[in-house]
Formats: C-alpha cells, structure tokens, sequence
C-alpha cells in the first residue's frame, strides 16, 4: 500500500502562526490523523480543528485514533516511552489502511516543530519499516514553542556568546556547568526550576502562547515563582490542558 505521510508543523497554537508552507501541505490531503488524548485535552483537538476549518479543502476528514495508555512513573523511562510508541504506531498503521487507502495522502500536525520534542518523527520511522506500507514521508517545519516564546516577551534567547541549552523539566538538574546560561525548557509539569535555579536567576515564562489565552510572566525567579504556579494552576483547571514553556537565564550577567 502506498501513502504520501506527511508531518506538518502548526507552531504553538495561533492560527497566524502557521506557515504557507504548511498550508499547501494541507490543500490536498485526504485524511487528517489525529492522537486523540481523552476529554481533559479535547480543546488540543479543537485548536487543530480551528486551523483545518481555516486552511484545509472544505469536507476534510479529521481521523481521531485513542491515545494508548502510558505509564507517567515507569521504572525504565526509555522501555516505556518506546513501548508506548510501538503501540501508538500500530494504531495508526491500522488508521492508514482503513481511512487513507492505496495512493492516498494523510497527514499529522504537529505542534510547534516536528522536530523539537515530538514522538511523531519516531513513529514515522516505524511505519515506514513495515512491509506492508510503501510510505513516502514530507516534513514541513514550524514556528517553535522557543521562538514564539522569546518572541512574545520580546526578548533575545542568549546573551551576547552564549549558548543555549534545550532541555526538559526532566532533565534541567542534569544540565552541565557551563550549558545553563541559558535554558529553554520545554515538558515541565513539575516546574522544576523551582527546585534548581537561584532566586536571582530570570525567567521568561509563557502559557498557550500565541494564541488567545495566552499568559506570560517575567522577572527574578525568587520574585515571580509563586505568581507562575498560581497561574499555570488556574489556567489548567480553567482550560483542562496546558502547554507551556520557559526561558531560564543565569544571573551571572546582566540580563
């Protein structure tokens, strides 16, 4: 069976954030697959939908596959994480067969970019290694998480010969000496700078950023780390999801 797959970057979640690029990619697809990841994130599938209804050919179809179950506390990370995609893979193989057909075009969109922090890429690859699926694979890029951050607080990533250093909430207290003048951290439920930064440290802090319910929040760390959990508390109980994002900045140097 052969498929044109197609993995589209939407950017962060504002409609005028995606690109003409991606929206060429959607003009001719015939079926739009989408991770649907239960009622608590139901406004993530309407926020797709808003941009489908906005650049997608009238009467698209949006294919909606069951998230698998994953362990959030497993005992081997990595085991979990690629148990977790094979099942997803397997999902979408069957939702590619059934909905999409023989020279058909599907596509995902992808949040920010596909490739910074996203699985889809790695499922990709799985799809692509069975015999019964003859895939060809289109990438289109997006705006980022990071870019569309710095840009909402207006500000530059790095100071003048730094680096920066992405990371997860998981990984910040991993970060080496040297790599943590600047982090961009992304994935963090648990906001863990609360428990590795200074309090003279910065943070640029931004929530569904570009869209309408957009929140930001800036300052030292010692300052604004109660107002950031307050907030990031609030809008998640309000909305039922949140996707947020971070700039940590040393205060080694003026900001």
């Amino acid at each position: 069976m052969r498929i044109t797959l197609r993995v589209i970057g939407i950017g962060p979640g504002g409609p005028r954030q995606v690109t003409l690029q991606a929206i060429d990619a959607m003009s001719d697809v015939d079926a739009f697959l989408a991770l649907e990841k239960g009622t608590a994130k139901s406004g993530l599938l309407d926020a797709r939908r808003v941009i489908l209804d906005a650049h997608a050919r009238e009467g698209y179809s949006l294919v909606e596959i069951p998230d698998p179950p994953r362990d959030r506390a497993p005992a081997d990370y990595d085991a979990e994480v690629r148990r977790w995609h094979a099942a997803r893979a397997d999902l979408i193989a069957t939702a590619l067969r059934d909905e999409v057909g023989d020279g058909g075009v599907a596509a995902f969109l992808v949040w920010g970019d596909p490739a910074l922090y996203d699985s889809t890429l790695r499922i990709v690859d799985d799809l692509s290694a069975r015999d019964d699926l003859e895939l060809t694979v289109e990438v289109i890029p997006g705006v980022t998480s990071a870019s569309a951050l710095t840009a909402a607080h207006g500000i530059v990533a790095n100071r003048v010969g730094e680096p920066i250093h992405i990371t997860t909430g998981r990984r910040l207290a991993d970060t080496p000496a040297g790599a943590d003048a600047n982090q961009i951290v992304m994935l963090d439920a648990d906001l863990a700078f609360r428990h590795t930064a200074d309090p003279d440290d910065h943070i640029w802090w931004g929530a569904y950023v570009g869209t309408d319910d957009e929140i930001l929040i800036s300052g030292r760390v010692g300052d604004v780390t109660g107002q950031i959990v307050e907030a990031r508390a609030d809008a998640r109980e309000r909305i039922g999801w949140i996707m947020d994002i971070y700039l940590l900045r040393k205060a080694s140097r003026p900001a």
